[in-house]
């Protein structure tokens, strides 16, 4: 199913509904939930998806996990996406937060390959295979740590959300503590008590949100590292493998890579796929 409203299809009973949609470039999805989960998968740009707890970014080839009834908000920067809209009771991920997870090219395949269920599914066919599976591999995609949880305080949420739109990794703890009139003792605590993580890893997290769509746009190693404050591009690099697994010119190739695929029921897309 491409380009229908949720809505025409939610009460189906079926465990997944799947829905394919293209959206123009700077598309803006307002807050809004859904009675079922919901798995986002972004096939050809970024997203950047709010919540009341913080901010993912999604990179292209990766999809976000959405719990049952979460309020959130999407940027879309031209992406075509692949939606699965799964019941509550079916819903293969324990956790009561937003997730980014890694799609494996087994994953990828089932997700183009959804597009063509229709909403009555045949439970006992094909199509109900299909659902079986994505559910498992939903299941065991791991997750990337794209999240930079928001504070509930007013005051230093709104010093987090300044730092979302102008990361430094500069930064230093000292200047925020001082702007909220508090000890840099009381600054640490109050910012792990409201975020669950240390001001030094949310830093990180921000920067590293903050770096993904300038490498993806095209801006160098060298460029992203100065401007988003580090030392070096060895440091920058560094950092990112150790977070996401590679360096940052292996992650715009893999990238770029994917990208450039034939579209979905192209004759050659098939065995090009492959070699993801």
């Amino acid at each position: 199913m491409r380009n229908i409203p949720l809505a025409d299809v939610d009460p189906v009973a079926r465990p997944i509904v799947a829905i394919g949609t293209d959206y123009s470039p700077g598309t803006l999805l307002d807050f809004h939930s859904h009675r079922r989960a919901q798995f986002l998968y972004d096939m050809t740009g970024l997203m950047e998806v709010d919540t009341d707890d913080g901010t993912w970014m999604v990179p292209p080839y990766s999809g976000v996990w959405l719990p049952a009834g979460k309020r959130h908000r999407v940027r879309m920067n031209g992406v075509s996406t692949r939606s699965l809209y799964i019941e509550p009771v079916a819903a293969p991920r324990p956790s009561p937060s937003c997730e980014v997870l890694v799609v494996s090219p087994l994953l990828h395949h089932l997700l183009l390959a959804s597009a063509n269920m229709p909403a009555l599914y045949d439970e006992s066919g094909r199509d109900g295979a299909l659902a079986q599976l994505l559910l498992y591999e939903l299941q065991l995609a791991p997750s990337l740590p794209l999240f930079a949880p928001l504070p509930r305080d007013p005051q230093l949420a709104g010093l987090c959300r300044d730092f979302l739109g102008q990361p430094h990794i500069r930064s230093l703890p000292e200047e925020w503590a001082r702007q909220l009139h508090r000890s840099q003792r009381t600054f640490n605590r109050l910012f792990r008590q409201q975020t669950g993580m240390s001001f030094a890893v949310w830093r990180q997290q921000a920067c590293l949100m903050a770096a993904l769509p300038r490498l993806l746009s095209g801006s160098s190693v060298t460029r992203t590292a100065l401007e988003l404050g580090y030392d070096s591009p060895g440091a920058f690099s560094s950092m990112f493998r150790k977070v996401l697994g590679q360096s940052p010119t292996a992650f715009v190739r893999a990238a770029t890579r994917q990208e450039r695929l034939p579209k979905p029921g192209s004759q050659t897309g098939a065995t090009k796929l492959t070699t993801r």
